[in-house]
């Protein structure tokens, strides 16, 4: 199984001893007698992970399963949700600016920004795209905020979870969203072409015990609260605008 988490906090060391005890619940659950995970921070890693192993099954960020859903012919079986808010809403913040017209022509920090499709299509869905601003590229979610807090940057796109940190960084207090886009999907969970109709028919039925009795625990130190069986119909508005 592939983890796919992309612009979260912490890195991949970090994440992976978790990672291997969150599969352990799973493989126990549902009867497997070899299992493995692997946690990933990028798309690209990703690919180079489904080039040499051929995964089963993966969960991922809603971005990264749009970009590799359609090349891989990955089917959505689940969702997962994230106990810890990130990727399920989209905000532009603003120290100066009272609305999104404010910002429009200005200088705009954003570590999300290296994926454009995205942002475009599915975040500012018709109401912004990048090209709107000045873009001030940044590489780490509080980077971003520093950049609105100091004054480096008019304003901001942010996700949720750097909104949540906003409040702890100096001069954060003066900061506020201006914009917000519509509520997001969970990360995906997905089945790639190689997992056996059967297994992954069980698999599907076991996502709600994933966090439940001994998984509880284990779940909750992953940063995850809850798992349960979806379909592609869950992700159709999101897969469409992306695909536009």
């Amino acid at each position: 199984m592939l983890v796919i988490k992309e612009h979260g906090v912490g890195s991949a060391a970090q994440a992976q001893p978790l990672i291997d005890k969150l599969i352990a619940v799973v493989a126990k659950q549902n009867g497997w007698t070899a299992s493995a995970g692997k946690y990933l921070t990028s798309r690209e890693a990703a690919e180079t992970q489904i080039h040499s192993v051929d995964p089963h099954y993966g969960i991922m960020s809603l971005a990264a399963f749009l970009a590799l859903g359609p090349k891989h012919k990955l089917d959505v079986i689940g969702q997962a949700e994230v106990a810890q808010a990130g990727g399920r809403q989209y905000h532009i913040i603003s120290k100066n600016q009272a609305d999104l017209a404010g910002c429009k022509g200005k200088t705009l920090a954003s570590d999300h920004a290296d994926d454009r499709k995205f942002i475009d299509k599915v975040i500012g869905a018709g109401k912004f795209t990048l090209g709107d601003f000045t873009l001030v590229e940044t590489k780490r979610p509080v980077q971003t905020l520093k950049k609105v807090t100091s004054g480096e940057a008019e304003c901001a796109l942010v996700d949720d979870a750097q909104l949540a940190e906003l409040g702890k960084i100096e001069g954060g207090a003066a900061v506020k969203s201006i914009w917000a886009s519509d509520k997001l999907p969970p990360m995906v969970v997905v089945a790639f072409p190689s997992a056996p109709a059967a297994e992954r028919k069980a698999f599907q039925s076991s996502l709600g015990k994933i966090c439940a009795g001994d998984g509880k625990a284990t779940c909750r130190e992953a940063g995850l609260s809850a798992f349960k069986s979806a379909s592609a119909s869950d992700y159709a508005s999101v897969m469409s605008a992306y695909d536009k």
